[in-house]
Formats: structure tokens, sequence, C-alpha cells
């Protein structure tokens, strides 16, 4: 009984995780995140 919660748990956390990191696109901040934009114009920030 508690091992069948504990599998549940473990699956549905790695099904939420896989969603996460391959389907959910996250915006991209204009930061320091975004270093290949930077790099691509002479914007001076070197």
């Amino acid at each position: 009984m508690i091992q069948e919660i504990l599998v549940w748990i473990t699956f549905l956390t790695a099904v939420g995780f896989l969603i996460k990191k391959f389907f959910w696109k996250t915006p991209q901040k204009s930061g320091d995140g975004n270093k290949s934009i930077c790099g691509k114009s002479d914007c001076g920030c070197h």
C-alpha cells in the first residue's frame, strides 16, 4: 500500500519534470540569460 503510493508519487514527479523540460517553454529574460543577442550585435557591453 505505502509502496504503491511512493511509486505513483515518483512516477508523477518524473512525468511532470519531463513535461516541464520538453513542452513548457519559459520566456527568456533580456538580461544576463540571453548572451546570444549581445554576441551578435555590437552593443558595447564588453
